[in-house]
C-alpha cells in the first residue's frame, strides 16, 4: 500500500496537469505527437493455446490484468517497454472477428482528446484512470475500427514493468506496424492523414503482373518509425482472411534467425521466407485462431515495387529493449 498511494497520487497530479494544458489550448488546440503503435487487441478462444504460440514460439513474457471483480480481462505479451500484444479469451464464435482494436501512443492524452474533439471526431467528454492506471481513450474511425490512444502513466500497470519481462527469447523487440481492412482510401485518409497527421510512406499491390491496382497502403504515424497498414480490397472477407488482414508485425534485422528459432520451438510455418512486393524478406506466422504475426526485416534488399519507400524525416521515439 505505501508504494502505491504516491503512484496514484502522481497519476491524479498529472491528470489535472493535462487537463490544465487542454483547458488553456482550447480555443486552438494543436495535435500532440503521437509517437508509434503501442499495442493490438486480439481475441482468443482458448488462453493455453494463445500462450503457447505468444509465449512460447515468438517467446514473450507477459503480465495480466484482472477485472475489479477479479476476473481475468487481459494477458499483456510484452514486445518492449510501449509496444504489447494484448489477448482477450473472449472468442465464442469462429466467425467473430478476432481484431478487438489497436492503440498508439501519445505523450499528452488530454490534448489529443481536445485536438480530435475540435475537429468533430466524437471522443468521451471527461478522461479517466483506467484500471490498468494509464489514460487512454477509444474513437471511431471510418471503418468503423476502435482506435485507442494512451498516454503511460507513473504507476500504471505497464510503467511498474518498465524494464522488465524483456526475455532474449523474444523472435523481435519492436511492433512495426499493425494491418486492418480499409473499404474506401480517401475517407480513411481524411481521418488518418488530415486530422490524425499520418503520412505515406509506401503502396503496391500483391499482383506482379499489374502494378497499376494498390492492395496495401502503408501510413507511418506522424512522430516515429511504426505504420498503420491498410488492406485494401477485402469483400466480405471470411474470418481466416480477416485473421490474415488484421495482423501485427514484428521488425527483425535478419529473417533466417528468427526462421529457425520458431521452428525449433515445433511450429511449422505454412511457407518459407520471402521476399514481398515492399522488397523486404517477411514470415507469415499464424497463432490457433488464424490471426497473422508477419516477422519483416526493417531494410529491403530488393527495390520496391509500385512506389518509392517513404524516408525518414525525423528521429524516431527510443524503444526500451
Amino acid at each position: 500500500m505505501k508504494r502505491f498511494l504516491p503512484a496514484f497520487a502522481l497519476i491524479v497530479l498529472a491528470c489535472t496537469a493535462y487537463v490544465g494544458v487542454g483547458a488553456k489550448a482550447a480555443s486552438k488546440p494543436e495535435r500532440p505527437p503521437i509517437v508509434g503503435v503501442a499495442h493490438i487487441g486480439l481475441q482468443v478462444s482458448d488462453l493455453k493455446a494463445a500462450d503457447n504460440f505468444y509465449g512460447h514460439v515468438l517467446g514473450y513474457d507477459h503480465f495480466s490484468l484482472n477485472k475489479p471483480t477479479g476476473e481475468l480481462f487481459s494477458y499483456y505479451y510484452k514486445v518492449n517497454d510501449h509496444q504489447y500484444i494484448e489477448i482477450y479469451p473472449t472468442l465464442t464464435d469462429p466467425k467473430q472477428d478476432r481484431l478487438t482494436h489497436f492503440s498508439f501512443e501519445t505523450t499528452n492524452i488530454q490534448q489529443l482528446r481536445d485536438y480530435l474533439d475540435s475537429k468533430g471526431v466524437t471522443v468521451p467528454a471527461t478522461l479517466k484512470v483506467g484500471i490498468d492506471r494509464n489514460i487512454s481513450f477509444s474513437v471511431k474511425d471510418p471503418e468503423g475500427h476502435r482506435v485507442e490512444f494512451v498516454q503511460y502513466m507513473p504507476g500504471s500497470l505497464h510503467s511498474e514493468n518498465f524494464g522488465k519481462l524483456l526475455p532474449e527469447t523474444r523472435v523481435s523487440q519492436h511492433m512495426i506496424h499493425v494491418g486492418v481492412t480499409i473499404q474506401n482510401r480517401a475517407v480513411a485518409d481524411r481521418f488518418y492523414k488530415e486530422i490524425l497527421g499520418f503520412q505515406l510512406k509506401w503502396y503496391g499491390g500483391r499482383n506482379a503482373a499489374d502494378d497499376k491496382q494498390t492492395d496495401w497502403v502503408d501510413m507511418r504515424v506522424p512522430d516515429g518509425t511504426d505504420w498503420l497498414e491498410y488492406m485494401l480490397n477485402a469483400h466480405d472477407p471470411t474470418p481466416k482472411q480477416l485473421g490474415v488482414m488484421h495482423h501485427l508485425a514484428l521488425g527483425v534485422d535478419n529473417i533466417q534467425p528468427p526462421y529457425k528459432t520458431v521452428v525449433s520451438r515445433g511450429y511449422n510455418p505454412p511457407a518459407p521466407p520471402k521476399i514481398g512486393r515492399d522488397g523486404k524478406w517477411q514470415l507469415n506466422l499464424y497463432n490457433p485462431d488464424d490471426t497473422r504475426s508477419e516477422l519483416m526485416e526493417f531494410k529491403p534488399v530488393e527495390k520496391p515495387c509500385c512506389s518509392p519507400m517513404l524516408s525518414l524525416l525525423r528521429p524516431p521515439r527510443p524503444v526500451t529493449q
